[in-house]
């Protein structure tokens, strides 16, 4: 696998993802991958809030309204705030203030649309097929110091590569393993952006075997087979003891297997 960083001039606020692109891709081949941090869609995207008095109280107030869940900033030593954000657990609902010109850049607001429009746009362009497309951000990793990538939506080939049935070196049949594609993928592409001013918010990943390119956007049902249910969840005795609070996003759960097992709290008779 290789994973080639691509710099660009600082963006601002209001400027033409599109034309950004063109400019800033050489010619992509077929079975290419093309990783775009979230900070520049969002920026382009106008989604982004001038800072006014530059508090915590201000920060903390729009991590809440930005969120689908918070938990109290007091809870934290640093005073962040842990959050569900588009199903994604991350510090401050994504919102980033840094290379962000005194302003608060939020999560674009629908990373799959996002995607998929990028994706459509660039296999026209270059008149390719085979291309995948991911809308990235970098994220903290429990009980480990430092920054790794995390993927918000994916378009053009399949995230997670099915083991479940296959067998291991000594005949042993694999039960749950599945390989998440998108992750590694977006953790190769964010070590080689860079965290501070690079100035490479592009990368473009070729040369990757175990990737099944798709010739259409991921189906809802792909997406939701990302996410694991809380019960499922390996973390779940951590999860569920959060202390939860509804934020603005929150929306009722599709089922009783997601975001409601982090509001009830069955086993203390606690319910947020």
């Amino acid at each position: 696998m290789k994973v080639t960083p691509v710099k660009t001039p600082i963006v601002h606020t209001g400027d033409d993802l599109y034309q950004l692109l063109d400019k800033a891709l050489p010619k992509i081949t077929e079975k290419s991958v093309v990783a775009i941090t979230c900070k520049v869609v969002a920026l382009c995207e106008g989604a982004v809030v001038e800072k006014q008095s530059a508090t915590r109280e201000e920060k903390h107030n729009l991590v809440q309204q930005e969120a689908e869940l918070y938990t109290d900033p007091n809870q934290s030593p640093f005073d962040l705030m842990l959050t569900v954000k588009n199903q994604i657990l991350a510090v401050n609902a994504g919102i980033d203030e840094s290379n962000a010109d005194g302003k608060y850049v939020l999560f674009p607001p629908d990373p799959y649309q996002s995607a998929e429009k990028i994706w459509q746009h660039l296999r026209e362009k270059h008149q390719i097929q085979h291309l995948g497309v991911m809308i990235i951000d970098s994220r903290t990793f429990p009980l480990k110091w430092g920054t790794i990538g995390t993927a918000l939506a994916h378009c053009g080939f399949s995230a997670l590569n099915n083991r479940i049935g296959e067998h291991d070196l000594f005949g042993v049949e694999m039960k749950m393993t599945q390989e998440n594609v998108v992750e590694a993928l977006a953790v190769a592409a964010n070590f080689e952006m860079g965290e501070v001013a690079e100035a490479q918010p592009i990368a473009i990943i070729t040369d990757v075997s175990k990737v099944v390119f798709q010739n259409r956007p991921p189906t809802v049902q792909e997406i939701d087979d990302l996410q694991i249910s809380v019960v499922d969840d390996a973390y779940s005795p951590i999860l569920r003891n959060a202390g939860w609070q509804k934020g603005g996003h929150y929306t009722e759960p599709k089922d009783n297997q997601k975001i409601e097992y982090f509001l009830k709290q069955k086993h203390t008779g606690r319910e947020v």
